[in-house]
């Protein structure tokens, strides 16, 4: 299931939105501050973000900005009911890949939806993220928050591949076999181990990294 974040502050809206797109198969979370929409993208990127001009704490324009300086690739729409021309040029030069004007019939907002997900080019392969950690796989880069984490290749490797199967626990052998063994060296159990010890100290010790004692490591999101 697709999620769906929408930053709007008018409640009446926001929910005829949020549940006309739970109809139709998406997860809808809904904001009503750029701050909090902030946060909820540090945690995990969505498929498709919708954002409203007029925010109680700023403008629309501020969070798309911030979202293109950090994820090329985040497909962003504008809802607003500024719909003079320079405002939907400006909504495009800084970074939507579409600009909706309210009122807009909800039928055209999920087509809209649908057609920028079938162009976008997967914003979810190119992003992993759990628990305030990204991982950029087309620049291989870390962060946490605000700051950049520099990792060994073995360490990358690590948490890509533990990322990638967020949810689900990765035995300690099948580690070892992609990260090390696939490159010809010869390593014993504990190799593992002082990788996993040095990446969690760089990462923080993130609790969002789990060790599932005598089988292996697991990240997931925390509630």
């Amino acid at each position: 299931m697709l999620t769906i974040y929408y930053a709007e502050d008018e409640p009446e809206i926001a929910l005829e939105v949020q549940g006309y797109l739970r109809e139709k198969g998406f997860r809808v979370f809904v904001f009503e501050t750029l701050a909090r929409a902030r946060e909820a993208l540090e945690q995990e990127l969505p498929a498709v973000m919708l954002v409203d001009w007029n925010m109680p704490d700023g403008r629309g324009d501020s969070l798309c900005r911030w979202i293109r300086s950090r994820w090329s690739d985040l497909p962003v729409i504008f809802l607003t009911v500024r719909g003079e021309a320079g405002d939907v040029v400006r909504g495009f030069e800084h970074g939507a890949d579409d600009y909706v004007v309210k009122p807009f019939a909800l039928e055209v907002l999920h087509s809209r939806i649908c057609a920028l997900l079938r162009r976008s080019r997967g914003t979810g392969e190119t992003y992993l993220s759990c628990g305030g950690i990204l991982l950029d796989q087309s620049r291989m880069g870390v962060f946490c928050g605000e700051e950049e984490i520099s990792l060994s290749q073995a360490e990358y490797q690590l948490l890509r591949i533990l990322m990638r199967n967020k949810g689900r626990t990765v035995t300690r052998e099948r580690l070892l076999e992609e990260i090390w063994d696939s490159s010809g060296s010869f390593v014993n159990d504990n190799t593992l181990t002082v990788a996993m010890k040095r990446l969690r100290e760089k990462l923080h010790k993130p609790a969002c990294l789990k060790t599932v004692r005598s089988f292996g490591y697991r990240m997931e999101d925390m509630t």
